[in-house]
């Protein structure tokens, strides 16, 4: 055999050698490009919700886009969202429709809807996870239901006073509280026994409350006003001990990504203030124009979602930068805002 013949040969047998490379390098990329591109989906596939209460719909937003990808009819009124204890439904409550619709919270799949839960405006579970109990707005009532880790059964309908609001159950899942929007209170109900403990007058119009994991402290947010009051419930009877001015409108909490903060919106102000929790002051004010109400904050701590009450936007607000960065239309009145990758409560 010649040099050239035998140059020619080594050449074809090298070409068909990077052939059989290429051809493998190609299969096993073959096998790891579904896996990723089936991560990034699931990535993709964690929705926010966000209730427009004038609409009767949820509006369910991609975080990757920040568009709107469909909006899901639920029932008269949805106000406010949980999450169960299994973290497998979302449920929102539909007040005008007696009514709980259970979403999956990976997918916005409408997984069932319940009814004749009379007039479910706020909720939420207790830490024990064998509570869950509702605020009834129109109707003047808290129901308390047990919980089996499927379905709902009602203990007791307890009857509060004029217009309950907001709803936060202790650490202990002894006691769970609710103020009373029309008759500028803050009640106490024991949950073993489903019977009221004791009621204290509030400042105007009080809405959110926020506890501090020692169960002494309660924050109650004044709608009617311009700040949240501090209490103290360690003892027989709910004492006030505090006073802090955040802006008019004070209405709605949600613990920030390092649990020393609480955020607390400002729907008159169109701000949002920053608690210090340690200080009960307050720490920065930030930018919310439209009437913000409810809120979210993501995963990594660097945003904030408020639902934009008056603007029928979803805004979202820059916690490093202090500032406005993006607004997405929803319906009408938003209210409730979720996330299932948010920060720790």
């Amino acid at each position: 055999m010649s040099g050239y013949t035998r140059g020619f040969v080594s050449r074809v047998h090298c070409v068909n050698f990077l052939l059989r490379l290429a051809a493998c390098a190609a299969a096993c990329l073959a096998l790891v490009a579904p896996q990723v591109s089936s991560a990034q989906a699931s990535a993709k596939a964690t929705p926010l919700f966000v209730l427009n209460s004038l609409d009767a719909d949820v509006s369910v937003i991609d975080t990757q886009t920040w568009k709107e990808l469909r909006r899901i009819h639920t029932g008269k009124q949805p106000h406010h969202i949980y999450l169960t204890p299994d973290e497998k439904s979302l449920i929102v409550a539909n007040a005008l429709s007696d009514s709980l619709s259970f979403f999956d919270p990976r997918t916005a799949e409408l997984q069932r809807t319940v009814r004749g839960i009379l007039d479910p405006y706020q909720l939420r579970f207790s830490p024990d996870m064998k509570w869950f109990v509702t605020a009834g707005n129109r109707l003047n009532h808290v129901d308390i239901y047990h919980w089996d880790g499927s379905n709902i059964s009602l203990a007791k309908r307890v009857p509060t006073g004029k217009t309950p609001s907001h709803l936060w159950i202790d650490t202990k899942s002894t006691v769970v509280y609710s103020t009373m929007q029309d008759t500028d209170e803050l009640v106490a109900i024991d949950l073993a026994t489903q019977t009221l403990r004791w009621r204290v007058k509030t400042g105007s119009t009080p809405a959110d409350i926020y506890g501090l994991p020692d169960d002494k402290t309660l924050l109650v947010a004044l709608t009617g006003g311009n700040g949240f009051q501090v209490f103290d419930v360690s003892g027989p009877q709910a004492r006030l001990v505090k006073e802090v001015k955040t802006g008019n409108g004070a209405h709605s909490f949600r613990t920030a990504f390092d649990r020393r903060y609480v955020y607390l919106s400002n729907r008159e102000a169109d701000t949002i203030s920053k608690i210090d929790l340690q200080t009960l002051t307050v720490a920065d004010t930030l930018p919310a124009p439209g009437g913000p109400d409810d809120m979210e904050v993501s995963s990594d701590g660097k945003f904030l979602y408020a639902a934009s009450r008056w603007a029928k936007k979803l805004t979202v607000i820059d916690l490093e930068q202090k500032k406005v960065v993006k607004q997405v239309n929803v319906g009408k009145s938003p209210h409730g805002v979720w996330t299932l990758d948010h920060a720790p409560r």
